[in-house]
């Protein structure tokens, strides 16, 4: 073989290894994290910016200055939308008046029963769509979901640096918002923990992973212990429960605060049933007809669009308690 046909031979090979090497490299690049979505047709919106108040909803309803600051966080309501370039995007865009319309629907709905005698924040955030709940696949929950955390968690310290850190402190949220609470409770250092009088985590799981990464995250044990999480989903029969969604390892009743199986009975003709296996609330005497099924995933046997209305006199009577006991112990 002549020197040439070797030299020729050697370039063919580099051009080979690199052409590889240049095709794995745009593979990663345009693969998602869910692994099945090219970034060049994914549309990420611009960033919150949490000194801008059109990013916010407020309330202050503490006329006196006894009551609690809280932090609420909205659930999913958008589903994968297009941009002006026909890019998907699995995100709410804060900037979108529509988008905030939407979010804003439910935010002043909680406001209404939680305001009164506190003071309330709830940010808007790029909330991941409801398309990555529906593929029931946690690895695709969890990458979607990280820019959405990242939201909360910058609009949380914001609210941090500006409220009056004497005052008790309340995190909520439903839904996707849930889990926003259990990673606030992951987020938070001692010092902003010290000042948690109740966290309320409304229609999401808390999972054995989640407390043995917090030792922040602790179940409620009765109406009115102070520093702990309240974590409720409800469904009509334990068959029903929402894996991606409910498969908590901690509950409590809101109605009467219990952790067993004692039932308890609302607005005169329901009756609610905390499961200490499964912890969810199981509902009988109520159907839950003004939530209809949502693609075959939620109100389906589960009543997922109950969990901030069906207990809210019972929610607003307990933050009220909670938040004098916390006082009381400073």
């Amino acid at each position: 073989m002549t020197q040439k046909n070797i030299m020729n031979k050697k370039v063919i090979w580099m051009l080979v290894a690199i052409l590889t090497i240049c095709g794995a490299i745009w593979y990663a690049t345009c693969t998602s994290n869910d692994g099945n979505t090219s970034d060049a047709y994914v549309f990420i919106p611009k960033a919150p910016d949490y000194d801008n108040t059109t990013m916010w909803v407020t309330a202050d309803g503490d006329t006196d200055n006894t009551g609690a600051d809280i932090f609420y966080v909205v659930s999913t309501w958008e589903e994968d939308w297009t941009d002006a370039n026909g890019r998907t995007s699995h995100y709410a865009d804060v900037w979108n008046p529509t988008h905030r319309e939407h979010m804003a629907t439910e935010i002043n709905k909680v406001a209404a029963y939680m305001s009164p005698g506190n003071r309330f924040f709830a940010p808007f955030y790029r909330h991941t769509t409801i398309e990555a709940f529906l593929t029931q696949n946690e690895d695709t929950i969890h990458n979607r979901t990280r820019l959405a955390m990242d939201d909360v968690c910058k609009a949380f310290d914001h609210f941090q640096v500006h409220r009056d850190k004497s005052r008790p402190l309340i995190i909520a949220g439903f839904s996707q918002g849930g889990l926003a609470v259990v990673e606030l409770l992951k987020h938070i250092d001692d010092e902003t923990y010290s000042q948690l009088a109740a966290a309320y985590i409304l229609g999401y799981k808390v999972t054995p992973e989640d407390t043995l990464q917090c030792k922040r995250i602790k179940a409620a044990q009765n109406e009115e212990d102070t520093g702990v999480s309240i974590c409720y989903n409800t469904v009509k029969d334990v068959k029903f429960i929402q894996p991606v969604i409910a498969a908590t390892c901690m509950g409590i009743n809101p109605v009467n605060w219990r952790t067993d199986a004692t039932p308890a009975t609302l607005h005169d003709t329901i009756t609610v049933t905390l499961s200490p296996e499964y912890h969810v609330l199981v509902v009988s005497g109520y159907s839950g007809s003004e939530y209809p099924a949502y693609k075959n995933f939620l109100n389906v046997g589960d009543i997922h669009s109950c969990e901030p209305w069906l207990y809210s006199e019972c929610l607003a009577k307990n933050i009220a308690v909670r938040a004098k006991k916390w006082r009381e112990k400073k």
